[in-house]
């Protein structure tokens, strides 16, 4: 009798963790253990990101660790581009990335931005981490400037724009 007690509830752990695993890759998470979740559907939410030395906070929708690798995951619930992932995704991604280096005190390989229908590993490259660190700066000069002007013409963008009530330009 302990045995088939034993036996069952390790077949039990087994298919609890192979539902868990199947969750994850359904959501189109990579192997590993999520860390880090903002999308309110696991379990709470998250605090931000935040680096000092880059005045830059974000909030990843998962990270998961892979052994000592942490991988930032970006889900879109639009389809993917034809092209490869939008411009601004692929910054939104290196900035978790440099979240990541700041908060774990290691860089990641890369990152993934999960679309409705197509899923991406991007490198986070010098390169990429160059071009985040100027766009980020520009955007501060421009803020300084006064010279950030709307960069859209979408009414339900503005409508959900956490700083609708201080523009401006809003549309809605």
């Amino acid at each position: 009798m302990p045995f088939l007690l034993a036996l069952s509830l390790i077949l039990l752990g087994l298919l609890v963790f192979w539902l868990g695993r199947r969750t994850q890759a359904e959501a189109g998470l990579p192997v590993g253990r999520v860390i880090y979740s903002d999308t309110r559907g696991w379990q709470s939410v998250e605090k931000p990101l935040f680096s000092r030395t880059y005045r830059l906070t974000g909030k990843p929708d998962y990270l998961v660790q892979q052994g000592r690798n942490i991988i930032p995951v970006e889900m879109k619930s639009a389809q993917a581009p034809g092209d490869g992932p939008r411009r601004s995704h692929l910054l939104q991604l290196a900035a978790y990335c440099l979240l990541i280096e700041e908060a774990y005190r290691q860089r990641p390989k890369y990152g993934i931005v999960k679309y409705a229908d197509r899923m991406f590993a991007v490198d986070y490259t010098d390169a990429l981490r160059m071009e985040l660190l100027d766009v980020v700066t520009a955007m501060r000069d421009d803020l300084a400037r006064g010279a950030a002007p709307r960069s859209h013409d979408e009414a339900a963008r503005c409508l959900h724009c956490g700083y609708r009530h201080a523009c401006s330009e809003r549309l809605a």
